[in-house]
Parts: structure tokens; C-alpha cells; sequence
């Protein structure tokens, strides 16, 4: 039963990674901690190896036929994931638990509620057409900044980076948020987290059997998540976003 509840957990949060570009680590952790009786250090660990594959490949196939995907952007946005969560996960290893959980979910809320809009809730807006990624280009640098925090964050909380990588995408860069879910996810396709994960195996907080259970569970939900994304209406999908990370923010701060 425990390993057919480590496939169910990757599908679902393969689906949570198609559909919003987060690598499926913000749902795997809490679960993990809740429904599998995992310390959040081993969470974190599983988390990462479970995501180290391109699990998500079959997501990004789908935006990437959809016109979504800038590939070489998401090329320098993983090698600054691959140098942050080696960071990440040296912090991780080396601060309080109780301080760990009480930071994600500060982050989170905050990124919630920046997406929600809360003056947009409460007055008519005239309709607005989907806003691609402005002419001008960014310099290469950027694009490493941005999978820079991400990666020390992926290392910190077990995460693939993509919930901070869309939102700057989305603020800084401009892009549309079904593009900047594509990008992220495309980014997190290499092994980006190998750093972090060799800082936990070397804790002893790995466990590769359960990380490989739930890695055939993501290859699957993310190619169902990023189908139903690329036809979501964006005003749509970018609340429906927001109200994710409210929830998991404050099922963090219960914890």
C-alpha cells in the first residue's frame, strides 16, 4: 500500500507540476511529512531525487508544441539551479526545522497574494488579451539570477524552484504565465537539484526507493497537468495559482 501511495502522490503532483511549472516538490513535502510520517529533512531529500529525472518532460513536449517554451532562457535558468541548490541545501541541513516551515510559508503567502490581485477582485476590469514576453532581451546573467534564488530555495524547502521562478518570470521578464510555467518547467527538466540532493544523502536523510515510486508517478501527471494549463483561459489560471499557494501557506502555518 505504501508504495502505490508513493505513485498516487507523484501523479498528483506531477499534475500540480504541468499545470503551474513548480516541479511538484510543494506538494510532495507536506505530504510526505503528513501521510508517510517523514522528518521534513527526509521530505526534502526525497523530494529532490524524485525530481532529478525529466519527469517532466512529456509536460514541456506539450507547452513546447503550444509555442510556450523559451528554450535557451530555461537553459541559464538551470544552471543557476544547479548552483543555488548546492547553497540551499547546505543552509537547509545546518538551521532549525521550525524555522524552515515558518519561512516557506511566509514566502508563499506573499507570492499569493501579489498574484491574486485583491483591487482587481472588487471592481470590473475591461478583458485583456494574453501579454507575450516584451521585444527587448534580457541580458544572460538574469535569467542565472533568477534560477539562482530559485535553486538556493529549491535547496532550502525540496522544492524544484518554479514557484519562485514563475512569479519573476511573470514580474520582471513580462512573460505570460502559461509562458512563464512552460519556461520554468522546461527548466527543471536537467538534474538541477543533484547538488542539493548529494548535501541530504550525505546527512542520511535520502531515501532513492520511495524518490523512484514517485518519479513514475510525475512523469504521468505532468503530461495531464500541462495539457489542461495550455487550454486554461490565463486570467483563470493565474488565480487558480494564487489560491493553490494560499492553501498549502496555510496548512504550513497550522503545521
Amino acid at each position: 500500500m505504501t508504495e502505490a501511495g508513493y505513485i498516487v502522490l507523484g501523479l498528483a503532483a506531477g499534475v500540480l507540476s504541468g499545470l503551474f511549472g513548480i516541479g511538484g516538490g510543494i506538494v510532495l513535502v507536506p505530504s510526505l511529512i503528513v501521510f508517510f510520517g517523514m522528518e521534513i529533512l527526509d521530505a526534502n531529500a526525497t523530494s529532490l531525487a524524485a525530481m532529478l529525472l525529466p519527469v517532466g518532460i512529456l509536460g514541456v513536449w506539450s507547452y513546447y508544441k503550444a509555442g510556450h517554451v523559451n528554450i535557451k532562457e530555461s537553459l541559464w535558468i538551470a544552471l543557476g539551479l544547479f548552483i543555488g541548490s548546492f547553497f540551499g541545501g547546505e543552509i537547509a541541513v545546518n538551521i532549525s526545522e521550525k524555522l524552515l516551515s515558518a519561512l516557506y510559508a511566509a514566502i508563499l503567502i506573499y507570492v499569493a497574494v501579489s498574484y491574486l490581485d485583491v483591487p482587481s477582485l472588487v471592481r470590473k476590469k475591461e478583458k485583456k488579451t494574453e501579454v507575450l514576453p516584451p521585444a527587448k532581451s534580457f541580458p544572460v546573467w538574469s535569467f542565472v539570477a533568477v534560477g539562482l534564488a530559485a535553486g538556493v530555495f529549491a535547496g532550502l524547502f525540496g522544492k524544484g524552484g518554479g514557484i519562485v521562478i514563475v512569479p519573476m518570470l511573470m514580474a520582471v521578464f513580462h512573460y505570460s504565465p502559461k509562458m512563464a510555467v512552460a519556461t520554468s518547467l522546461a527548466s527543471l527538466q536537467l538534474p538541477v537539484g543533484l547538488p542539493g540532493v548529494l548535501i541530504y544523502a550525505d546527512a542520511g536523510h535520502l531515501n532513492i526507493a520511495s524518490a523512484a515510486l514517485i518519479a513514475g508517478g510525475i512523469l504521468a501527471g505532468a503530461l495531464l497537468g500541462s495539457l489542461v494549463g495550455v487550454k486554461m483561459a490565463s486570467n483563470h489560471f493565474k488565480k487558480i495559482y494564487a489560491l493553490f499557494l494560499v492553501v498549502v501557506a496555510v496548512y504550513m502555518v497550522l503545521k
